[in-house]
């Protein structure tokens, strides 16, 4: 737990452990579901999927039980609190920083995980041209809906990389407008802080264990006894 204390500028802990292990894990889980369906590698784009899809359940139930950076009641705020965020701090040099997720930050944390979710459903449900390769639950619709779902999951994958692409491009905003180095806070779990330090209460690294075991487990329940291969 970081306590509340002056400091005109201090070291502080901003993410937990199980935020930056998911942050950089689902990077390279998106790079090798790429790859795998670039490559007709279609066992281990499954199972990419299927990665993906326990860390994105850890995710949201780590968004209310996680440390407080990680929980969706600190970051997700009304249109007013985001339309006041981009018209008074987004492009001032020096303004106050946040805790974790600024306003408009938070709500693209919503939409990748929401996208990600929708990313893997439908391919739990597409079916190649030739009826061949299909995901474990494409027995349950007719071929024409795979299809559709086949094709969704295509754009659905563009969207997503156009999401990464505006990330990237706010990364490299802070980093030269507001001079804040968001990547390296990510990896460390700490950045430079002026002012009064908040009050910050972090979860523990077991609990994170719990329910990512718990998540891969219903994955694999799910899948296992339900899906077809």
């Amino acid at each position: 737990e970081v306590m509340a204390a002056m400091f005109p500028t201090a070291r502080i802990r901003l993410w937990d452990l199980p935020v930056r292990l998911f942050h950089w894990a689902l990077v390279a889980l998106i790079v090798c579901a790429w790859w795998t369906a670039e490559n007709h590698l279609i066992s281990w784009h499954r199972l990419t999927g299927y990665t993906i899809l326990t860390l994105v359940l850890f995710r949201i139930v780590w968004g209310f039980v996680g440390s407080t950076t990680a929980r969706f009641s600190h970051f997700l705020r009304g249109p007013g609190a985001v339309g006041a965020y981009v018209g008074g701090h987004m492009f001032r040099r020096g303004s106050p920083g946040h805790a974790g997720h600024n306003p408009l930050g938070g709500w693209s944390v919503v939409a990748m995980l929401g996208l990600l979710l929708l990313q893997v459903l439908l391919g739990f449900f597409s079916v190649d041209v030739d009826g061949l390769e299909s995901g474990p639950f494409a027995y349950l619709v007719s071929f024409d809906t795979g299809r559709w779902a086949a094709e969704t999951h295509e754009l659905v994958f563009n969207l997503l990389l156009a999401l990464i692409g505006l990330h990237v491009l706010a990364i490299l905003f802070y980093r030269v407008v507001r001079g804040e180095n968001l990547v390296g806070a990510m990896v460390s779990g700490s950045r430079r802080w002026t002012g009064t330090a908040p009050i910050l209460r972090f979860t523990s690294p077991l609990l994170a264990l719990v329910v990512l075991a718990g998540a891969a487990l219903l994955v694999w329940a799910v899948v296992g006894l339900f899906g077809k291969v």
